[in-house]
């Protein structure tokens, strides 16, 4: 069962959203007529809102989507990204806060889902007044959205944030810099994919095909390193590359080689959608591991993914000690805690493997239920948070 879905609406002073050609049929369905269909695409996995904010002084755009408050506030990162289009924006927009929901879910936090994106160029230098104009964005939903760091944006974007909303974690001083944690969580995730293929979850030896080595892929290569796994890593900035060879003496090839790479394992630390119709059967390995988000382009790859035998952990369990670290913020817990709740992540994929293996069904569909039993089980005892 999915979080129920409410009334959907933007809270943003300015909204952004292409007119229809013709007047409205206050009788049409979702998806009946053209362009962005935007209730068909909030339908589709029932997203409860999406705020869309535009601010003239500062050139700021940006979107904001819940998924779900079942299990309390919604809490995800701001993305800040040169997307393509407006759609593209709102459906990754959309996408990612689903996976929060799902990630709050099995990891047992009292949160709901939700993401935020920011469209433009994240190497901009002017970033105090947008970053305020985003927090006036959060401070609008009035606390049923809670931000942190994603891709594009840094703990200082988030102090920006800051002088706008109380509603932001990832605060300098404080939980800080997610990256840590998600590493560690992702290390004990690869650990117990090895114990559930291999009967041992030591990775001494063993070959990991590292894609990304960004903050949560150089710290994950650290751990890995240290146990004696043996990486070959690809980034398209050279100096993340470098980084991650000289420390961790790792081999390098190009970004779109990682996928030829024969290996034991193949951790996927970039973006998403990176298991589609052309990678997927270029894979050379045993286990998917990864800390990237939406790593199956469609829910079908990973059922290709497991009809060729290959154990996949789960993206939104295996990465989700970057949660539990802002979650440890908001409730003020020692960090020793919070790397502590991330370590468990261990034996929760351990469990979806034992449902998968006694279901009969793919990985990814196994968190899924798992995630949809704890929210349904509190959706029956509590209302949505608002």
């Amino acid at each position: 069962m999915k979080a129920p879905a409410k009334s959907s609406g933007s809270s943003s002073p300015a909204v952004s959203t292409p007119a229809p050609s013709a007047a409205p049929d206050p009788g049409r369905k979702p998806g009946e007529h053209g362009g962005l269909d935007l209730f068909s695409l909030l339908a589709e996995h029932e997203h409860e809102q999406v705020s869309v904010y535009y601010d003239p002084s500062t050139g700021y755009r940006g979107i904001i989507a819940i998924h779900s408050t079942v299990l309390g506030p919604a809490l995800g990162g701001t993305r800040f990204w040169n997307y393509q289009s407006d759609r593209a924006a709102l459906i990754d927009a959309l996408r990612l806060a689903r996976g929060m929901t799902y990630k709050a879910a099995v990891a047992g936090l009292n949160l709901g889902g939700g993401k935020s994106v920011i469209i433009g160029d994240n190497r901009t230098t002017r970033r105090e007044a947008l970053f305020r104009a985003h927090g006036r964005h959060v401070e609008s939903l009035k606390g049923r959205y809670i931000t942190a760091e994603d891709v594009g944006t840094s703990t200082s974007d988030m102090e920006f944030i800051k002088a706008e909303t109380n509603h932001v974690t990832g605060l300098i001083g404080r939980s800080g810099d997610p990256s840590p944690v998600t590493a560690y969580g992702v290390y004990r995730g690869v650990k117990a994919c090895a114990r559930y293929r291999y009967g041992s979850d030591s990775l001494a030896g063993k070959s990991v095909a590292l894609q990304g080595c960004g903050s949560v892929g150089y710290h994950l290569a650290k751990l890995l390193f240290a146990e004696g796994a043996v990486i070959t890593c690809t980034d398209i900035d050279p100096q993340r590359v470098k980084r991650v060879v000289e420390e961790c003496g790792a081999k390098t090839v190009p970004p779109d080689a990682i996928y030829d790479v024969r290996a034991t394992i193949f951790a996927p630390c970039a973006l998403g959608a990176v298991i589609n119709d052309d990678t997927v059967q270029r894979l050379q390995v045993e286990i998917v591991a990864g800390a990237a988000n939406n790593q199956l382009a469609e829910d079908r790859h990973g059922d290709e993914v497991e009809r060729r035998g290959i154990t996949y952990a789960p993206d939104y369990v295996i990465n989700g000690g970057g949660l539990i670290n802002v979650n440890a913020e908001l409730h003020g817990w020692a960090p020793e805690r919070a790397r502590s709740k991330a370590g468990e992540i261990y034996d929760t994929l351990l469990r979806v493997f034992e449902i998968a293996r006694e279901e009969g069904v793919p990985t990814y569909r196994a968190a899924d239920r798992l995630a949809e039993q704890r929210i349904a089980a509190i959706a029956k005892v509590r209302r949505n948070f608002v």
